[in-house]
């Protein structure tokens, strides 16, 4: 049975303000009943609220792609989160460390679409023509739960843990390079300390792309041209620090670099 609608805004409300005081809260899973359902309700009450402020959707993320996380939460789907105007950053732009609560960067491929795409029933072939290029990036993820002590629940609940996203400045387009094939080089402070691929993500990006676009499909959600799509990080997260600089290097892409100051 769904939880009432009261208690998923107050939850929603917990967790705008510990986006406020940069005070993280304990997990919300804590609270007896909660299902996945009550959780995504608790995500979007957060986005009316971004949006009743003025802010906008510039996109959508996609977590919890690798098995090896979905292992930890116990569960054998990815989710979403709502990516914010606000929360695109342009390559090499330095990011406020005081803004986050417990940041990490994850590096990704970014999908940039250049035409309307709605599911259900897309399938590969359909979202790869409705992209228009993708761009090396630089998620920074961020959780409002203490200690990232985070469960399927929390970090649903919690935008997908999305904190933003560092874009690169060097567009490719999707058919000259193999996009499980391109590989990865993470470091920091200029420090390799991640490798991965592009398969690391089911598969292929692509499949979390086609996975996300039907999922919002089933909600009455389409894509618009221009919106930006983060498929999965193709290495672990690393946590990051005031005064680090980040940089992800990708095979055919190029690269991509943030600091915190």
């Amino acid at each position: 049975m769904p939880a009432s609608t009261d208690l998923c805004r107050s939850i929603a409300d917990r967790l705008l303000a510990a986006y406020e005081s940069r005070r993280p809260i304990d997990p919300i899973s804590a609270d007896a009943g909660l299902s996945v359902t009550d959780a995504y309700a608790i995500q979007l009450a957060q986005v009316e609220s971004w949006r009743a402020a003025g802010r906008v959707v510039a996109g959508y993320k996609v977590g919890l792609t690798s098995r090896a996380m979905q292992r930890q939460l116990g569960v054998s789907q990815p989710d979403f989160g709502h990516l914010m105007g606000d929360q695109v950053h342009s390559d090499s732009q330095p990011l406020d460390h005081v803004r986050y609560l417990q940041p990490k960067v994850e590096p990704e491929i970014a999908f940039v679409l250049g035409a309307d795409l709605a599911g259900p029933g897309v399938n590969v072939a359909q979202a790869l023509r409705a992209v228009d290029f993708v761009l090396p990036a630089l998620e920074v993820i961020d959780s409002r739960i203490t200690d990232w002590r985070i469960g399927f629940i929390d970090t649903v609940a919690d935008n997908a843990s999305g904190a933003g996203v560092v874009l690169g400045s060097r567009p490719v387009r999707v058919d000259a390079l193999d996009l499980a094939l391109s590989g990865c080089v993470m470091e920091l402070d200029g420090a390799v300390v991640a490798t991965g691929a592009g398969g690391a993500v089911l598969g292929s990006p692509v499949n979390a792309l086609v996975w996300l676009v039907n999922t919002l499909g089933e909600r009455g959600v389409a894509f618009r041209a221009g919106d930006v799509v983060l498929p999965g990080s193709v290495t672990a997260a690393v946590p990051v620090a005031a005064g680090s600089v980040a940089r992800a290097r990708f095979g055919g892409l190029g690269q991509v670099t943030t600091v915190f100051r």
